[in-house]
């Protein structure tokens, strides 16, 4: 029943008394239906003054704020959710621990095969760096990734500095910026369990700023091994090269001079002049296994 202007009437419990868990006493419980709201804790008398009510703001008062919906996620390497195609979360940047560090003493080295690393194949023009890299890297029992120096390097089109036409300040200011570039893509690789191969043309005479630069990039556990047929054959290989990578037969003579500066160094040296790009990759198998065994001084 209601008032005549239309009111609603108090609850039946009235004003202080809690309201009967099956309703008022006399009357059965109403059959189970949609949720009705609820009412107020205690309804105020009729003849008491109405309080304000609780969710209306007073004047030069902001009214509660609603729940925030939550944040949307953002799409990128740290922030996409795990399942996201196309996103990998990377651990945290480390460099790659230095070889033989890993295995406890007395146990087997890890099987070059099969183990996470990173190889820095050394040598001249014409050595068949790049040929041997990418056949190691298709052949391998797990992930393996091939970064060239010289593709990354190509990568500038529009105002490359071609070393061909003089070597200058932009010349090398691009082969240091491919080569951190490649430095930290194999970091990248190596973060997701991918082991990386890399090819440069580093000189003996400048440790600090070659060899001692692409450790400061990818890791101190980096392993460089040197490739160095003998020079007519590097000569031929270069004869048939194409475009801005073949060099003169004065500047190949020369660049195999000063690499022959690593024998003595202690890195392992693999002459491949007898050998097909199969044996290469074998021997340049048994190199890594060596320096996984004993780390080369450098």
């Amino acid at each position: 029943m209601q008032h005549a202007m239309g009111a609603p009437l108090p609850p039946p419990h009235g004003p202080g008394r809690p309201a009967q868990p099956g309703g008022h006493p006399g009357h059965p419980a109403p059959p189970p239906g949609p949720q009705a709201p609820q009412p107020h804790p205690a309804a105020p008398h009729p003849s008491a003054p109405h309080p304000a009510a609780p969710h209306a703001p007073q004047a030069g008062q902001p009214g509660p704020q609603a729940p925030r919906p939550p944040a949307p996620q953002r799409h990128g390497w740290s922030g996409a959710p795990p399942e996201a195609t196309g996103h990998i979360r990377l651990p945290a940047g480390a460099p790659v621990p230095p070889p033989g560090s890993g295995p406890q003493p007395g146990t087997a080295p890890p099987d070059p095969a099969n183990a996470a690393v990173a190889v820095l194949l050394i040598g001249p023009a014409g050595a068949g760096k790049t040929t041997v890299a990418r056949h190691w890297a298709d052949n391998r029992r797990v992930p393996t990734a091939h970064i060239s120096l010289d593709d990354v390097r190509e990568w500038v089109r529009s105002g490359f500095a071609d070393p061909q036409s003089g070597w200058n300040d932009h010349s090398e200011a691009q082969y240091r910026l491919a080569r951190r570039t490649c430095g930290f893509a194999a970091r990248n690789f190596l973060a997701n369990g991918i082991s990386c191969i890399l090819d440069d043309a580093v000189f003996p005479d400048r440790p600090a700023i070659g060899l001692g630069g692409w450790k400061r990039h990818v890791g101190p556990g980096l392993l460089p091994v040197v490739l160095l047929p003998g020079l007519e054959i590097v000569l031929e290989r270069n004869a048939a090269r194409s475009g801005n990578r073949r060099l003169s037969d004065e500047e190949v003579a020369r660049i195999h001079g000063r690499m022959a500066g690593w024998y003595g160094s202690g890195l392992p040296i693999i002459d491949n002049s007898q050998f097909d790009v199969h044996m290469t990759a074998r021997a340049l198998d048994d190199a890594i296994a060596r320096s996984l065994a004993s780390p080369p001084p450098f």
